[in-house]
Protein backbone atom coordinates (compact mmCIF):
# COMPACT_ATOMS: atom_id res chain seq x y z
CA UNK A 1 0.00 0.00 0.00
CA UNK A 2 0.95 3.59 -0.94
CA UNK A 3 0.22 5.97 1.96
CA UNK A 4 0.30 9.77 0.46
CA UNK A 5 0.86 12.77 2.43
CA UNK A 6 -0.37 16.10 1.76
CA UNK A 7 0.64 18.65 4.20
CA UNK A 8 -2.27 21.69 4.51
CA UNK A 9 -2.56 24.69 5.17
CA UNK A 10 -5.25 27.29 4.07
CA UNK A 11 -5.31 25.97 0.38
CA UNK A 12 -9.21 26.25 0.11
CA UNK A 13 -9.28 27.07 -3.69
CA UNK A 14 -6.86 24.27 -4.65
CA UNK A 15 -7.65 21.18 -2.25
CA UNK A 16 -10.87 19.95 -4.47
CA UNK A 17 -8.82 19.71 -7.29
CA UNK A 18 -5.76 18.35 -5.48
CA UNK A 19 -7.93 15.39 -3.89
CA UNK A 20 -9.78 14.81 -6.96
CA UNK A 21 -6.55 13.86 -8.99
CA UNK A 22 -5.51 11.38 -6.42
CA UNK A 23 -8.75 9.62 -6.64
CA UNK A 24 -8.61 9.43 -10.46
CA UNK A 25 -5.51 7.53 -10.23
CA UNK A 26 -5.66 4.47 -12.20
CA UNK A 27 -3.63 2.54 -9.22
CA UNK A 28 -6.01 2.44 -5.44
CA UNK A 29 -4.23 0.84 -2.91
CA UNK A 30 -3.85 4.00 -1.28
CA UNK A 31 -4.84 6.05 1.91
CA UNK A 32 -4.62 9.64 1.99
CA UNK A 33 -2.86 11.18 4.71
CA UNK A 34 -4.14 15.10 4.87
CA UNK A 35 -2.04 16.93 8.06
CA UNK A 36 -3.93 19.86 8.64
CA UNK A 37 -1.13 22.34 9.66
CA UNK A 38 -3.87 24.82 11.51
CA UNK A 39 -5.90 25.77 8.51
CA UNK A 40 -7.78 28.92 9.21
CA UNK A 41 -10.11 28.83 6.17
CA UNK A 42 -12.58 26.32 4.76
CA UNK A 43 -10.03 23.44 3.42
CA UNK A 44 -11.46 20.82 6.02
CA UNK A 45 -14.59 21.44 5.54
CA UNK A 46 -13.96 21.14 1.53
CA UNK A 47 -12.42 17.72 2.36
CA UNK A 48 -15.52 16.48 4.51
CA UNK A 49 -17.36 16.69 1.43
CA UNK A 50 -15.41 13.60 0.04
CA UNK A 51 -16.86 10.35 1.14
CA UNK A 52 -14.09 8.36 0.71
CA UNK A 53 -12.37 5.82 3.73
CA UNK A 54 -9.04 6.02 2.46
CA UNK A 55 -9.16 9.85 2.91
CA UNK A 56 -7.65 10.63 6.86
CA UNK A 57 -7.28 14.19 8.47
CA UNK A 58 -5.11 14.72 11.29
CA UNK A 59 -4.98 17.98 12.54
CA UNK A 60 -2.21 20.33 14.25
CA UNK A 61 -1.39 23.39 15.45
CA UNK A 62 0.84 25.44 12.61
CA UNK A 63 4.51 24.08 12.98
CA UNK A 64 5.28 24.48 9.27
CA UNK A 65 5.51 22.18 6.30
CA UNK A 66 8.56 19.68 7.50
CA UNK A 67 6.82 19.48 10.58
CA UNK A 68 3.46 18.12 8.99
CA UNK A 69 5.10 15.85 6.18
CA UNK A 70 6.68 14.02 9.43
CA UNK A 71 3.89 14.13 11.04
CA UNK A 72 1.95 12.13 8.21
CA UNK A 73 4.91 9.71 7.65
CA UNK A 74 4.96 9.05 11.38
CA UNK A 75 1.02 8.08 11.11
CA UNK A 76 1.50 6.52 7.37
CA UNK A 77 0.60 2.61 7.37
CA UNK A 78 2.02 1.94 4.31
CA UNK A 79 5.38 0.56 2.80
CA UNK A 80 5.40 3.56 0.32
CA UNK A 81 5.26 7.56 0.99
CA UNK A 82 4.06 9.50 -2.08
CA UNK A 83 4.13 12.78 -1.41
CA UNK A 84 1.79 15.85 -2.92
CA UNK A 85 1.28 19.58 -1.89
CA UNK A 86 -2.34 20.87 -1.14
CA UNK A 87 -2.45 22.67 -4.45
CA UNK A 88 -0.96 20.40 -7.29
CA UNK A 89 -1.91 17.20 -9.05
CA UNK A 90 -1.71 14.08 -10.32
CA UNK A 91 -2.12 12.89 -13.81
CA UNK A 92 -3.93 9.59 -13.75
CA UNK A 93 -1.23 7.31 -14.09
CA UNK A 94 1.14 8.74 -11.79
CA UNK A 95 1.24 6.25 -9.13
CA UNK A 96 1.05 2.99 -11.47
CA UNK A 97 3.82 4.29 -13.54
CA UNK A 98 5.46 4.27 -9.60
CA UNK A 99 4.72 0.80 -8.83
CA UNK A 100 6.09 -0.16 -12.08
CA UNK A 101 9.35 1.61 -11.67
CA UNK A 102 9.27 -0.32 -7.80
CA UNK A 103 8.49 -3.50 -9.92
CA UNK A 104 11.14 -2.98 -12.50
CA UNK A 105 13.82 -1.14 -10.22
CA UNK A 106 13.18 -3.72 -6.33
CA UNK A 107 17.16 -2.39 -5.94
CA UNK A 108 15.80 1.22 -5.42
CA UNK A 109 14.54 2.51 -2.37
CA UNK A 110 13.56 6.45 -4.28
CA UNK A 111 11.03 6.35 -7.60
CA UNK A 112 9.90 10.01 -9.34
CA UNK A 113 8.77 11.14 -12.17
CA UNK A 114 9.28 13.94 -14.11
CA UNK A 115 6.63 16.93 -13.81
CA UNK A 116 5.63 20.07 -15.81
CA UNK A 117 4.40 23.68 -14.17
CA UNK A 118 0.86 25.37 -15.19
CA UNK A 119 0.06 28.88 -14.73
CA UNK A 120 -3.29 30.41 -14.18
CA UNK A 121 -4.55 30.31 -18.02
CA UNK A 122 -3.65 26.38 -18.07
CA UNK A 123 -0.65 26.97 -20.19
CA UNK A 124 1.63 24.37 -19.42
CA UNK A 125 5.82 24.32 -19.71
CA UNK A 126 8.16 21.56 -19.07
CA UNK A 127 10.88 20.81 -17.00
CA UNK A 128 14.62 21.16 -18.24
CA UNK A 129 16.36 18.14 -17.14
CA UNK A 130 19.65 17.72 -18.27
CA UNK A 131 22.19 15.30 -18.24
CA UNK A 132 20.38 12.26 -17.71
CA UNK A 133 22.59 9.15 -18.24
CA UNK A 134 20.24 6.26 -19.34
CA UNK A 135 18.67 5.88 -22.68
CA UNK A 136 15.01 5.41 -23.04
CA UNK A 137 11.79 6.17 -20.86
CA UNK A 138 12.87 5.54 -17.55
CA UNK A 139 15.69 4.24 -15.64
CA UNK A 140 18.49 4.46 -12.46
CA UNK A 141 19.65 7.99 -11.66
CA UNK A 142 22.61 7.08 -10.46
CA UNK A 143 23.80 10.78 -11.28
CA UNK A 144 21.29 12.28 -8.63
CA UNK A 145 23.65 15.50 -8.06
CA UNK A 146 25.36 16.18 -11.00
CA UNK A 147 21.51 15.95 -12.87
CA UNK A 148 20.28 18.52 -9.78
CA UNK A 149 22.99 21.17 -10.40
CA UNK A 150 22.29 21.73 -14.10
CA UNK A 151 18.51 21.15 -14.14
CA UNK A 152 15.13 21.91 -12.15
CA UNK A 153 15.65 19.76 -9.70
CA UNK A 154 15.03 16.11 -10.69
CA UNK A 155 13.03 15.61 -7.45
CA UNK A 156 9.96 17.67 -6.65
CA UNK A 157 7.54 17.39 -3.59
CA UNK A 158 4.69 16.17 -5.75
CA UNK A 159 6.46 13.58 -7.87
CA UNK A 160 8.50 11.71 -5.42
CA UNK A 161 7.26 8.37 -3.59
CA UNK A 162 9.91 6.62 -1.26
CA UNK A 163 10.02 3.84 1.41
CA UNK A 164 8.63 5.04 4.18
CA UNK A 165 12.03 3.36 6.06
CA UNK A 166 13.97 5.54 4.04
CA UNK A 167 12.57 8.78 5.20
CA UNK A 168 12.79 7.54 8.90
CA UNK A 169 16.73 7.01 8.45
CA UNK A 170 17.06 10.16 7.16
CA UNK A 171 15.34 11.91 9.80
CA UNK A 172 12.69 12.92 7.79
CA UNK A 173 12.34 16.64 6.65
CA UNK A 174 14.16 18.80 8.93
CA UNK A 175 12.60 21.30 10.40
CA UNK A 176 13.44 24.83 11.41
CA UNK A 177 14.61 25.56 7.57
CA UNK A 178 12.60 28.01 5.60
CA UNK A 179 13.93 27.72 2.19
CA UNK A 180 15.76 24.47 1.34
CA UNK A 181 14.50 22.16 3.35
CA UNK A 182 13.16 19.99 1.08
CA UNK A 183 16.39 19.86 -1.44
CA UNK A 184 18.09 19.20 1.63
CA UNK A 185 16.24 15.99 1.95
CA UNK A 186 16.73 14.76 -1.85
CA UNK A 187 19.99 15.26 -1.30
CA UNK A 188 19.89 13.37 1.45
CA UNK A 189 18.05 10.21 0.32
CA UNK A 190 20.14 10.72 -3.35
CA UNK A 191 23.31 10.21 -1.17
CA UNK A 192 22.11 7.25 0.72
CA UNK A 193 19.81 5.62 -1.89
CA UNK A 194 19.22 4.72 -5.31
CA UNK A 195 16.62 6.14 -7.50
CA UNK A 196 14.35 5.28 -10.45
CA UNK A 197 13.32 7.64 -12.36
CA UNK A 198 10.21 8.50 -15.10
CA UNK A 199 10.39 10.46 -17.85
CA UNK A 200 6.70 10.77 -17.91
CA UNK A 201 5.75 14.25 -16.57
CA UNK A 202 2.71 12.86 -14.57
CA UNK A 203 2.76 15.57 -11.48
CA UNK A 204 1.69 18.82 -12.41
CA UNK A 205 2.73 22.08 -10.74
CA UNK A 206 0.09 24.92 -10.17
CA UNK A 207 2.25 28.46 -10.00
CA UNK A 208 -0.44 30.24 -9.72
CA UNK A 209 0.64 33.10 -7.17
CA UNK A 210 4.50 32.12 -8.34
CA UNK A 211 5.82 35.38 -9.70
CA UNK A 212 9.20 34.58 -10.69
CA UNK A 213 9.94 38.19 -11.76
CA UNK A 214 9.03 40.04 -8.26
CA UNK A 215 11.76 40.55 -6.13
CA UNK A 216 12.27 37.36 -3.86
CA UNK A 217 9.93 37.88 -0.06
CA UNK A 218 12.63 36.99 2.35
CA UNK A 219 16.49 36.96 2.71
CA UNK A 220 18.26 33.15 2.43
CA UNK A 221 18.73 32.32 6.05
CA UNK A 222 21.62 33.74 8.12
CA UNK A 223 22.82 30.55 9.19
CA UNK A 224 22.93 28.34 6.16
CA UNK A 225 21.90 25.16 7.14
CA UNK A 226 21.51 23.68 3.38
CA UNK A 227 25.28 24.41 3.08
CA UNK A 228 26.06 22.83 5.97
CA UNK A 229 24.61 19.67 5.69
CA UNK A 230 25.41 19.53 2.11
CA UNK A 231 28.80 19.56 3.30
CA UNK A 232 28.19 16.64 5.55
CA UNK A 233 27.19 14.67 2.51
CA UNK A 234 30.45 15.70 1.22
CA UNK A 235 32.65 14.85 4.03
CA UNK A 236 30.73 11.51 4.90
CA UNK A 237 29.90 9.95 1.26
CA UNK A 238 31.71 12.10 -1.39
CA UNK A 239 28.74 10.82 -4.32
CA UNK A 240 29.47 12.11 -7.44
CA UNK A 241 28.76 15.45 -8.29
CA UNK A 242 28.37 16.77 -4.77
CA UNK A 243 30.92 19.38 -5.89
CA UNK A 244 29.05 21.25 -8.68
CA UNK A 245 25.61 20.96 -6.33
CA UNK A 246 27.20 22.86 -3.56
CA UNK A 247 28.21 25.34 -6.06
CA UNK A 248 24.35 25.43 -7.54
CA UNK A 249 23.20 25.91 -4.04
CA UNK A 250 25.39 28.86 -3.56
CA UNK A 251 24.31 30.00 -7.08
CA UNK A 252 20.78 30.19 -6.01
CA UNK A 253 21.63 32.16 -2.75
CA UNK A 254 24.04 34.51 -4.33
CA UNK A 255 21.01 35.35 -7.36
CA UNK A 256 18.69 35.68 -3.92
CA UNK A 257 20.73 38.55 -2.54
CA UNK A 258 21.84 40.54 -6.09
CA UNK A 259 17.26 40.64 -6.57
CA UNK A 260 17.40 42.28 -3.15
CA UNK A 261 20.35 44.43 -3.87
CA UNK A 262 22.34 43.45 -1.12
CA UNK A 263 25.55 43.09 -3.23
CA UNK A 264 28.37 42.28 -0.82
CA UNK A 265 26.48 38.91 0.03
CA UNK A 266 25.37 38.42 -3.12
CA UNK A 267 29.38 38.46 -3.73
CA UNK A 268 30.74 36.22 -1.24
CA UNK A 269 28.00 33.47 -1.99
CA UNK A 270 29.05 33.63 -5.78
CA UNK A 271 32.80 33.57 -4.33
CA UNK A 272 31.75 30.07 -2.22
CA UNK A 273 30.42 28.95 -5.24
CA UNK A 274 33.32 29.22 -7.07
CA UNK A 275 35.52 27.68 -4.82
CA UNK A 276 33.20 24.21 -5.59
CA UNK A 277 32.61 24.66 -9.10
CA UNK A 278 35.21 27.00 -10.85
CA UNK A 279 33.40 26.56 -13.95
CA UNK A 280 30.20 27.52 -12.63
CA UNK A 281 29.79 30.61 -15.27
CA UNK A 282 27.14 31.82 -14.03
CA UNK A 283 28.22 32.91 -11.12
CA UNK A 284 30.54 35.08 -12.66
CA UNK A 285 28.00 36.39 -14.47
CA UNK A 286 26.55 37.17 -11.19
CA UNK A 287 29.92 38.74 -9.68
CA UNK A 288 29.85 41.18 -12.86
CA UNK A 289 26.13 42.65 -12.09
CA UNK A 290 26.64 43.32 -8.73
CA UNK A 291 29.96 45.37 -9.62
CA UNK A 292 28.09 47.09 -12.38
CA UNK A 293 26.56 50.82 -11.10
CA UNK A 294 22.76 50.26 -9.80
CA UNK A 295 21.18 51.94 -12.79
CA UNK A 296 22.80 49.55 -15.31
CA UNK A 297 21.72 46.45 -13.18
CA UNK A 298 18.83 44.51 -14.97
CA UNK A 299 16.86 44.30 -11.45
Amino acid sequence: MISIVIPLYNKEHFIASTLRSVLAQSYGDFEVVIVDDGSTDNSLAIINNFNDSRIRIISQANKGVSAARNRGIAEAKGEYIALLDADDEWKPDFLQTLIYLTEKYPECDVFTTDYEFRDTSGHVSHTIIRNIEFEGEDGRLDNYFEVAASSHPPICSISIMARKSAFTAIGGFPTGVKSGEDLLTWARLAAKYKIAYSRKALAVFNIEGYNFKEKPKRLPAEIDIVGQQLLKIKKEVNPRGINAYISHWHKMRSSVYMRLGMRKRSIDEAMTGLKYNPLNYKLLVFIALNLLPKKFQPF
